[in-house]
């Protein structure tokens, strides 16, 4: 209590903190121990660096893009609150606030999460617009250096201001879900992401290895129909596939730990897709076999913690499944030397950590 009471005391930087997503029931749910604070992108661990936040009322606005630019920038001028800066996951929703930086009619400093490489779009006008909307960003965090590299590219990258983030798990809630499953006998394989899923690849594997598999996942994303999709494949008895949908992080956590390996079988992207679970399986100590995406900052191969299979590449993704169920001994192997990444290298208090050092260099 008296070292909370002197943090609050000694706390001089108040960040604006904002996401694209339902903030207000993430918080809550970090609170019962039902949600992933890392979701959350070191937010709940600034405060033990003396930083504040403060934040605005979610509201759903789906793909009506402007209505939720003027909301967002709304809330921001008019928050009653006195904030030093923005602290962002994702530039989306922040278009107005970040463009008036630029312009130099907004003077508090932003500090955002790039989700994907800054590119040189083949339009003129689309690139001068893209250079002056960048000169309103002053920091970027980004989830990897190819990330980083790629973006260096463009005449819009700004050198120096370009960070990469050990964006990791949350892991004091994964491990009351581990506490929760004692002396579990992990079994089956696993599938939870949604977002750019491969599903046509995964399905053909599974059906081939004839191994458990449990897949997890939205009906619709990104675009992608999979309750259509999974209508129009071949799907042996041995896949189980569930539907689900809202937030189900405890839930769901629950089954991937008792699972024998976890699979993230993804598209070809240009940003990180999968890198959601992949931290969760490095916090749960739990194998994986994972789309080789290059924009992925962690080398699941060479941690020793998973094994990486190329793109739609079907019969790599049956020798990995079948390699993962004769060798128990190297797989359990795999999952403790992810635990320990988790603990030492990517986690949401080193992200919090370092997150925190260029809010302050801001305010120095």
């Amino acid at each position: 209590m008296e070292q909370e009471k002197r943090n609050k005391e000694e706390r001089q930087i108040t960040a604006y903190f904002y996401h694209t997503e339902n903030i207000q029931y993430m918080y809550e749910g970090w609170s019962k121990g039902s949600f992933p604070g890392h979701l959350l992108y070191g937010a709940t661990h600034l405060s033990d660096h003396g930083i504040g936040i403060v934040q605005h009322k979610f509201r759903e606005f789906g793909e009506r893009r402007l209505p939720m630019m003027l909301y967002v920038a709304f809330q921001v001028l008019f928050c009653p609150k006195c904030f030093d800066l923005i602290y962002a996951t994702h530039y989306k929703g922040l278009e107005i606030i970040i463009l008036l930086r630029a312009l130099h009619l907004y003077r508090k400093p932003i500090v955002i999460w790039h989700h994907q490489p800054i590119i040189t779009p083949k339009k003129k006008w689309r690139e001068w617009l893209g250079r002056l909307f960048y000169r309103g960003i002053d920091e970027m965090f980004f989830f990897s250096q190819k990330l980083v590299d790629d973006s260096m590219k463009s005449r819009k990258a700004k050198p120096g201001h370009m960070h990469v983030g050990h964006w990791g798990p949350d892991n004091a809630f994964y491990d009351k879900v581990i506490s929760q499953c004692c002396d579990v006998a992990h079994k089956g394989f696993i599938s939870t992401g949604r977002e750019r899923r491969d599903m046509r690849t995964l399905v053909a594997a599974f059906n081939a290895a004839d191994e458990p598999l449990d897949i997890y996942l939205n009906k619709r994303n990104c675009g992608i129909d999979y309750e259509q999709m999974f209508r129009e494949m071949e799907v042996k008895d041995n896949i189980k596939v569930h539907f689900t949908s809202g937030y189900k992080q405890d839930e769901l956590s629950v089954l991937v730990y008792r699972s024998l390996c976890v699979c993230i079988c993804c598209l070809e992207t240009k940003y990180t897709v999968g890198l959601t679970t992949i931290v969760e399986a490095l916090a749960l100590g739990i194998p994986m076999i994972c789309s080789r995406n290059p924009q992925v900052p962690i080398d699941i191969e060479r941690e020793g913690c998973g094994i990486f299979v190329d793109y739609y590449d079907t019969k790599g993704w049956e020798k990995a499944i079948r390699y993962i169920t004769d060798h128990p001994v190297e797989a359990a192997e795999m999952g403790r030397k992810a635990k320990n990444l988790a603990l030492t290298k990517f986690n949401d208090e080193i992200c919090a950590a370092e997150v925190a050092e260029i809010i302050k260099g801001l305010k120095d």
